[in-house]
This record gives C-alpha cells, sequence and structure tokens, in this order.
C-alpha cells in the first residue's frame, strides 16, 4: 500500500504521519460515521461540546457535524493534519481544527460533554503484541491520556472510544477509579464485530469491574511487567494484535 511505513513502530512517529496527510486525502479505521451512528445518536445530544482526539484526516467530525453535531473540537498532533482540516472544512460553523497532544491537552478541566477516539489508543498500542502483558511505558502512555481525557469532562460527560479490542483486554486500561467513571459497551459491524466503550464521568465502576482492578493491581505488584513489541509490519497493525 501506497503509506505502508517500513516498520510499525512509524506508527507512533508524528513525522511519518505528516508525511503521510501531504498526500492521502482520507482513510477511515473501524468503518465511518454512519457504521455506528445509530450507537451514537443515543449517547450524544446535538448540542454537546464534543472532542475528537487524533482526528486524522477521517470524515467522520464532518459526517457528524452534517448529522447536525455543531460543536466539535478536533485535535491531532500532526500540523501538517490540522492546517490540511482546517482548510478543507472551512465551510462547517462550530468547527474547530487544533495542533495537540492528546497526553497534555490545553482546555480547562470540565470543558466538554463529550471525548471521542477511533482508533487512536490503537495507534499508539502498536508495538505491543500480547494485550494480556502491555509494558509499562505503553500502560503509563495510555494513563496519561486517559487521566487527561477525565479531566477535561463535565460531570456525567462520555467518553467514547471506538476500537476492535474486546472487553476482557481493554478494560484491563479503562477500568480504574482515578478516572472516576464507569464502563459500558456496545458492538457494531457485521461478521466482525467493533466495540463503542463508552466511559460515564462521576458513575462507579462496577463491582465486577473494581474487582478486576483490584486484581490487575495486585498482580503488577508482585509480578514485574514484561516489554514486548510487535514483530510483523501491516498496513492493518490493529490485527496483529490477538483480541
Amino acid at each position: 500500500m501506497e503509506h505502508l511505513p517500513d516498520d510499525n513502530s512509524r506508527y507512533k512517529d508524528v513525522d511519518y504521519w505528516d508525511e503521510r496527510y501531504l498526500t492521502e486525502k482520507s482513510f477511515e479505521w473501524f468503518g465511518d460515521f454512519s457504521k455506528f451512528q445509530h450507537i451514537f445518536e443515543n449517547l450524544v445530544k446535538k448540542k454537546d461540546a464534543i472532542l475528537v482526539l487524533g482526528c486524522g484526516n477521517s470524515a467522520m467530525s464532518v459526517d457528524m457535524h452534517r448529522a447536525g453535531y455543531h460543536s466539535i473540537c478536533n485535535i491531532d498532533y500532526s500540523s501538517v493534519c490540522i492546517d490540511t482540516m482546517s482548510t478543507r472544512h472551512a465551510d462547517c460553523p462550530g468547527m474547530s481544527w487544533l495542533h495537540m497532544d492528546a497526553r497534555q491537552l490545553s482546555f480547562p478541566d470540565g470543558s466538554f460533554d463529550v471525548v471521542l477516539e477511533k482508533g487512536t489508543l490503537d495507534a499508539m498500542l502498536v508495538e505491543e503484541k500480547d494485550p494480556w502483558e502491555v509494558s509499562s511505558d505503553a500502560a503509563c502512555l495510555i494513563h496519561r491520556v486517559l487521566s487527561e481525557v477525565s479531566r477535561v469532562l463535565k460531570p456525567g460527560g462520555r467518553f467514547l472510544s471506538i476500537t476492535f479490542a474486546q472487553p476482557h483486554f481493554r478494560k484491563r486500561l479503562y477500568a480504574r477509579r482515578c478516572f472516576g467513571w464507569s464502563v459500558h459497551h456496545h458492538t457494531y459491524g457485521e461478521g466482525f464485530h467493533y466495540f463503542l466503550y463508552v466511559l460515564t464521568k462521576g458513575e462507579e465502576l462496577s463491582p465486577e469491574d473494581a474487582g478486576l482492578e483490584k486484581r490487575l493491581l495486585e498482580e503488577a505488584e508482585a509480578t514485574p511487567t514484561q516489554v514486548t513489541t510487535q514483530e510483523e509490519d501491516t498496513e492493518n497493525f490493529l490485527e496483529n494484535i490477538i483480541l
């Protein structure tokens, strides 16, 4: 494929994305907005202030805008992406595009009703081959992002995370009391299912999820985390994680 990197680790390299966005017009991970719109509309109000993490060159935000969601802030750590998308969609009132790192959001606490990501966290986990043994570096990275997401959410706000990581893997990262949210999920797609996680700020973890967190913390204290890297190189890098 035209934009296939030499090594999967480059998916975490901003220079790779800058180069890619110079020539690639659009690409969708996990299907376009229409594939999960029926779930989204039951969770998000038209007036909600929405933050999209790692927007890339996806048409998702524009499709959401056309569906009546007009308060959308898109961020990406590629300045090329932001410059291109802001110019391309300058005709969308209420839509903004900001060059920003999801690990350090510049918004005040409680700024958004909804934070949405589709495949962004998966790209951050690209070098992780075994979902049961996420490296300490990757776990810290995801923790930083989720802490920032929780911080900028309003009370009762929702973090929507779209991936094909199954609950018994992804909840290991999401089900933490320090984030102050509950964890639920929906599925969509035909044949191959994707997962849309709903993390609601101000709700407690279920007893099951609280028990999972306790067990994981106990295991972390007893056993050092092993660092693993991904070996195969394909554009469908997410499929190399055994989910």
